[in-house]
């Protein structure tokens, strides 16, 4: 009896410890599971708090026909919205004033040296970038419009990219490998494009959607509905058009005069042949509305025959006319885009940015184009909207440069910025607007490009709050020192003045610590070699 009892007495306790050891197991998985469901609601969670990033960037807008930085004539109220319901940055500036090194520098939050896009139609080799970091961070990415950076996106959930420049009318597109062709104007099918990327999308991720626009790039082809938009305003003849370049050697071997440079028929459609080029593309409505518009144009042209500066004159006002007819369109579709935002109730919770690649040439000094360090190219338009962060109205006068894009875009997800990105976030600068925040005080530049398209010299320098000072190098070597307080255009070069040594020295004292800061090998060795160089 004593046996039996105590053998039953043992089986109760093997199986009681069966049962313990299988609801230890179950309460085990139940907390898993628990855990799971709240990771992936705090994720959700998070992922739903996180603004939308939407960026868009131009191509060639100058920001001296922009309403909101002060155009008279050019009407731009939705570029204009965007900084009346958040932020003008009145001094941003490029760090290589050229289209695909602006956008290779956006990607990657780094100068041209070290991101290896230095000049146009090179290859964009794969390195980090903000998009790949963002794909880290559970927000879906994408990029639409013109790139132009000789290679397919990598970091991008989607893309649906023009092949290098694009053409105005009914473009190829590259979506995800395959090319076809949209008939249409191309900044109305970004948009539409645009929208429908937003439609479609993964709704349970926040996004970052970069839209490349292809205006206001030369040869400057405006929408059928805005030709002629412009042909009864009279544009004022900028004070430097007829520039002599005194004392500026580098000016002077330019190849990119609206006098001497800009083409009658290919960039200001006078008797063009509608049978070639990019005409060849078009349809029989869109041909006729542009052989029946600039039909009159060029016979208004030989009515007149003009030569010398009539013609140059004249040329001016006819490039004018053809550019803020493009404008008028990219105006117009960041209209649609932001009411899309507002009918969608996505406005509250996205981010908008509008940027381009860098300023341009209205004339100025007698030039269309960029690549200059001289201020309308080295400047460019920067407005952003960040609801609940940026007050209405906001103007920021701090030195923004287009290195701080990557890493601005990644604060505002809340993603680490990489250690190697030489550019920092502008959004402590929203704070008072930036009046108590240590921020830099000149701007480093560097361009390469030389010698065609332009003719104009590879050159490097900086620009304080008063002074600019650049290094020309390769063909034409000078040293140019401008005060811009005193000369705001630029036009009289002091570097061979004797009483400003000091002012000089200081300066270069300053380049070479921004040379220095942004390991720039190339520029270090041409500016210890440079001390002698003539003014």
């Amino acid at each position: 009896m004593i046996v039996v009892t105590v053998n039953k007495i043992v089986q109760m306790i093997i199986s009681s410890k069966a049962i313990m050891k299988n609801l230890y197991c179950c309460f085990f998985c139940m907390f898993i599971l628990s855990y799971i469901n709240f990771s992936y609601s705090q994720t959700n969670q998070s992922s739903a708090n996180r603004p939308n990033i939407l960026f868009i960037i131009s191509d060639d807008h100058a920001y001296q026909e922009i309403g909101v930085y002060g155009s008279k004539i050019a009407k731009t109220p939705n570029i204009d919205r965007i900084a009346k319901e958040g932020a003008i940055f009145r001094n941003s500036f490029v760090t290589n004033s050229i289209c695909g090194p602006s956008r290779a520098t956006l990607l990657t939050g780094k100068y041209s040296h070290l991101n290896g896009y230095k000049a146009n139609e090179g290859k964009f080799v794969d390195q980090p970038t903000f998009p790949k970091v963002l794909q880290q961070s559970n927000y879906q990415t994408a990029w639409i419009g013109k790139m132009h950076l000789g290679s397919l996106p990598k970091g991008f959930d989607y893309f649906n990219i023009l092949p290098g420049q694009g053409m105005y009318y009914n473009p190829d597109f590259i979506e995800n490998g395959d090319t076809t062709r949209i008939e249409g104007y191309v900044t109305n099918v970004i948009t539409k494009l645009t929208t429908d990327w937003l439609d479609k999308r993964d709704k349970t991720k926040p996004f970052c959607l970069v839209v490349g626009e292809k205006a206001t790039h030369r040869e400057w082809l405006p929408d059928i509905q805005d030709l002629g938009a412009f042909d009864n305003v009279e544009f004022p003849l900028p004070s430097t058009f007829f520039d002599d370049y005194k004392g500026r050697i580098a000016a002077a071997n330019n190849d990119m005069t609206i006098d001497k440079t800009m083409l009658l028929k290919g960039d200001l459609k006078i008797h063009n042949d509608n049978t070639t080029g990019v005409y060849r593309r078009l349809t029989g409505n869109q041909k006729k509305a542009y052989e029946d518009y600039y039909g009159k144009i060029s016979k208004e042209f030989d009515e007149k025959n003009l030569s010398g500066e009539s013609l140059a004159k004249w040329k001016y006002q006819r490039y004018m006319r053809d550019y803020l007819s493009t404008a008028k369109s990219l105006d117009r579709n960041i209209g649609h885009i932001l009411d899309y935002l507002d009918n969608k109730g996505l406005a509250k919770n996205t981010v908008v940015i509008y940027v381009s690649d860098q300023g341009f040439y209205m004339g100025e000094h007698g030039w269309f184009d960029k690549r200059w360090m001289y201020e309308e190219s080295l400047r460019t338009p920067f407005v952003m909207r960040y609801p609940g962060v940026i007050k209405p109205g906001t103007f920021i006068d701090k030195f923004a440069i287009n290195i701080d894009w990557a890493p601005t875009i990644l604060d505002i997800a809340g993603a680490k910025v990489p250690q190697d990105m030489q550019g920092v976030s502008l959004l402590p600068l929203f704070n008072s607007n930036g009046k108590n925040t240590a921020w830099r005080n000149e701007v480093y530049y560097h361009y390469y490009e030389y010698p065609r398209p332009h003719r104009v010299s590879p050159h490097f320098g900086i620009r304080t709050d008063r002074y600019k000072l650049i290094c020309f190098y390769g063909e034409k070597k000078a040293w140019e020192l401008f005060d811009l307080q005193k000369d705001p255009r630029e036009l009289n070069n002091l570097y061979d003045k004797t009483e400003n040594a000091k002012t000089i020295a200081q300066l270069k004292e300053r380049l070479l610590r921004q040379i220095k800061k942004y390991n720039d090998d190339e520029a270090l060795q041409i500016f210890e070699k440079s001390q002698s160089l003539p003014t």
